[in-house]
C-alpha cells in the first residue's frame, strides 16, 4: 500500500513537473511566435485610421483619418479651418468650394485620401499676410453678401473662375458662378464684383 502511495505520488510530482515544464515552454514558444510576426500596421493602431497628407494653403499637414473622411471634415474638424461652411453636404449649394489645383471644387463630394497631392486653398489662404484678396476686398465694397454664409464660397469659386478666364464677360460670370447657391439673393452684388475685379477696378 505505501509503495503504491509512493509511485503515485512519484508519478503525481513527475506529472506537476512535466506540466510546469510545458507551461514555461508555451510561453517560450508563444513569445518567439508574437516576436516574429510582424508589428501591426500603423493604421491597425489607429483604429483603422490612415495617414493623411494634405497639403493646404502651402502648409503640409500630416493626419491620422478614417478613410471616408470627406475633405471638408478634415479642413473644419481636423485643420479648424472654419472659414469653409459646410452647407447641403450633398454637392449642391457650393457652400464648402474649396481650391485644388486651383479649381472649384466642393470639398463635402471629395475624400480626404482622394485629395492628397493636390495643392488645397481656402479661403483662409488668399490672404497675403493681413491683406485680403482683391476679390475679398471687392466682395466688401460691392455689398456681395448679406449672411456671409456662402460668401468663402462664392469668394472661390469666383478665384477659379477668373484664373482660368482673367476678363470673362457677364454671361461668362453668371455661368462660371452658377454652382455656387446665395439664399440671401445677393447675386448682383456677387456679378459688380467679379466684375470690377476683372477689370481692374
Amino acid at each position: 500500500m505505501a509503495d503504491e502511495n509512493k509511485n503515485d505520488g512519484l508519478s503525481r510530482r513527475k506529472f506537476l513537473k512535466g506540466l510546469g515544464t510545458g507551461i514555461v515552454g508555451t510561453a517560450v514558444a508563444t513569445s518567439v511566435t508574437v516576436a516574429a510576426q510582424p508589428a501591426a500596421s500603423a493604421a491597425e493602431k489607429q483604429d483603422g485610421r490612415v495617414a493623411v497628407s494634405l497639403k493646404v494653403n502651402g502648409k503640409v499637414h500630416e493626419l491620422w483619418l478614417e478613410p471616408r473622411t470627406t475633405l471638408v471634415e478634415a479642413i473644419r474638424e481636423h485643420l479648424h479651418l472654419t472659414g469653409t461652411k459646410v452647407g447641403c453636404n450633398r454637392g449642391e449649394c457650393g457652400s464648402c468650394t474649396v481650391l485644388l489645383d486651383g479649381r472649384a471644387v466642393y470639398s463635402c463630394q471629395i475624400l480626404a485620401v482622394e485629395a492628397q497631392g493636390h495643392e488645397i486653398t481656402t479661403i483662409e489662404g488668399l490672404l497675403n499676410g493681413e491683406e485680403p484678396d482683391p476679390l475679398q476686398k471687392a466682395f466688401v465694397e460691392n455689398d456681395a453678401f448679406q449672411c456671409g454664409f456662402c460668401t468663402p464660397g462664392q469668394i472661390l469659386a469666383a478665384k477659379s473662375l477668373l484664373l482660368k478666364n482673367p476678363h470673362p464677360s457677364r454671361e461668362e460670370i453668371v455661368r462660371g458662378m452658377s454652382g455656387n447657391l446665395c439664399r440671401c439673393a445677393a447675386y448682383r452684388g456677387i456679378i459688380r464684383a467679379v466684375e470690377s475685379v476683372a477689370k481692374g477696378q
